[in-house]
């Protein structure tokens, strides 16, 4: 099983994209991930509103669902995307961003993972749901 200090580890300080972009795992268990993503005013995609843009929004949720699965594997396993659909139902606001991500299905080789977004200022709102395929590769 994968302990989520190496979880961590990886997303915040190994993988350059989610250091660049300063994701935090807040949490992470077999089948489950929650991941912060803190706001920065380049995040905005659409000034008029302000909104964040749809590209840091999916980044979030692939990078919370393949965390998930992850945490059900071996911390030596790789886990790739295969498919992400991301369903944008609101404007996300100009603040801290959170996606938690539940396993629905893991096998020996392929897991599925659900994620919800919401904004700190208000968890009862979803801003976009969103469901990954992984592909598991076995260390």
């Amino acid at each position: 099983m994968t302990d989520i200090g190496d979880i961590k580890q990886v997303v915040e300080e190994m993988i350059p994209f989610d250091l660049f972009l300063g994701m935090k795992v807040e949490e992470a268990r077999q089948g489950h991930a929650r991941i912060r993503l803190p706001y920065r005013p380049e995040f905005i995609g659409d000034p008029r509103r302000p909104a964040l843009h749809g590209g840091i929004i999916s980044t979030l949720i692939d990078t919370c669902g393949g965390t998930a699965v992850w945490a059900s594997c071996d911390v030596k396993d790789r886990v790739a995307t295969i498919d992400l659909r991301v369903d944008y139902l609101r404007p996300v606001p100009p603040a801290d961003v959170i996606a938690v991500g539940e396993v629905k299905l893991l096998g020996n080789r392929v897991g599925n993972a659900s994620v919800r977004v919401f904004s700190v200022e208000d968890d009862t709102v979803t801003l976009a749901e969103g469901r990954g395929v992984y592909n598991i590769r076995k260390a």
